[in-house]
């Protein structure tokens, strides 16, 4: 499942398309959490355990990546 779209942004940097890429897997990962809590495989709590997790990764990229001051 690593069919990501390209970054088109106006202001490209290596950066931003790792945190594009990155943020492609999350709503690719939150979208199978929901389906096997949807379809009764995981609890409620057990997916939003797991998005939790999983956003807190995507922060920590994104305050790795890009300087507070900037954005």
């Amino acid at each position: 499942m690593e069919a990501h779209s390209s970054y088109r942004g106006s202001d490209w940097s290596p950066e931003r398309l790792m945190f594009h890429q990155n943020l492609e897997s999350f709503a690719d990962q939150v979208g199978l959490i929901v389906g096997l809590q949807a379809n009764g495989k995981m609890t409620q709590d057990e997916a939003y355990a797991k998005i939790k997790k999983i956003w807190k990764g995507l922060k920590f990229t994104r305050s790795s990546l890009f300087d507070e001051s900037t954005d």
